[in-house]
């Protein structure tokens, strides 16, 4: 009752496409479907067996005629040196990157740092997403028409970018942390379609529900044993399987009327307003400029750079 369906009937035939964080929950979901509709699907993922054990769990699940092709890469987003490795083996393979979706992720957790020392939720979230995004984009724009979706979350409302203290060294608040890398999340692709603006790649960041996933995993240990179990009996109702939850991945990434669209926030499979914070262009610059510094990309210009000239960039990763 409360969850949108993507009713698009569009196929991925010969389409590339890219889901991190695909082995699981709502990425899973959408992996299967891209591969049902014909797309070569690259399940980008920390851990390489259990993702291989989601492409063994969706060859016998999905039969039948035009299915596209599943492969497995690497990538732990707490990781730069990992991002890069898992950008230039696509890169070195693939001619074409048709649709990227960014969907992996974590929340609520213990405190913590990524191996490159940010804050783990921030980091994982938003700053190996970006890297990610920034390193395969030159592809993306020579295989227009593209898309390029973040999954974020309604947490970006109560979410601000704490630049005096990013890392929350400080006072830490494992949602207040969570809440910063989702509103991130929607300001990285408000900022990011502006910058692609007439190059046929668009861009969305969505909210896809309170979702039954492995992404809670960690919130007993932050709050008290059962908070999640007692979390999922009051909201009950609201609560989406992750086949409904990834129905909002799917209209972004193949509707056709979404394909018109660029650098708005979906939830339940339409375009709906975000915060006030997550709609500001200054705050969308500083956090676009602030981020390209904390991954080590000032001197990469991605919007122009050249391919070989990428690759000659990652040629040590």
């Amino acid at each position: 009752m409360f969850s949108g369906k993507c009713m698009s009937s569009a196929r991925l035939d010969g389409k590339i496409s890219i889901v991190t964080g695909a082995n699981t929950g709502i990425g899973k979901v959408t992996a299967k479907q891209f591969y049902a509709l014909g797309a070569k699907v690259i399940l980008a993922c920390r851990d390489v067996g259990k993702a291989e054990q989601a492409v063994s769990d969706i060859l016998a699940e999905v039969k039948g005629d035009g299915l596209g092709q599943l492969v497995v890469e690497e990538l732990d987003l707490a990781s730069f040196a990992s991002v890069k490795r898992c950008a230039k083996n696509i890169l070195q393979k693939e001619k074409q990157i048709h649709l990227l979706v960014n969907n992996a992720g974590v929340m609520a957790c213990p405190k913590g740092k990524t191996q490159d020392g940010f804050e783990t939720q921030f980091g994982v979230n938003h700053l190996g997403h970006f890297l990610f995004t920034s390193l395969l984009l030159p592809r993306i724009r020579n295989s227009t028409p593209a898309r390029i979706v973040n999954v974020s979350s309604r947490a970006h409302t109560r979410g601000s970018i704490n630049f005096e203290d990013i890392n929350y060294d400080r006072n830490y608040s494992a949602m207040a942390a969570y809440s910063q890398s989702k509103l991130a999340n929607v300001l990285f692709s408000r900022e990011l379609a502006r910058r692609l603006e007439g190059t046929e790649v668009h861009v969305y960041s969505l909210h896809p529900g309170i979702v039954s996933t492995e992404l809670t995993r960690t919130v007993d240990q932050v709050y008290f044993p059962g908070i999640w179990l007692l979390g999922r009996i009051i909201l009950f109702p609201w609560v989406k399987t992750p086949e409904q939850g990834a129905q909002t991945t799917l209209h972004c990434s193949i509707d056709e009327k979404a394909g018109e669209e660029t650098g708005l926030y979906y939830s339940d499979c339409k375009a709906i307003e975000p915060s006030a914070l997550a709609k500001d262009t200054e705050l969308a610059k500083k956090l676009w400029e602030k981020s390209v510094e904390m991954v080590g990309l000032k001197d990469y210009d991605m919007f122009n750079c050249r391919e070989d000239t990428l690759l000659e960039l990652l040629k040590d990763a």
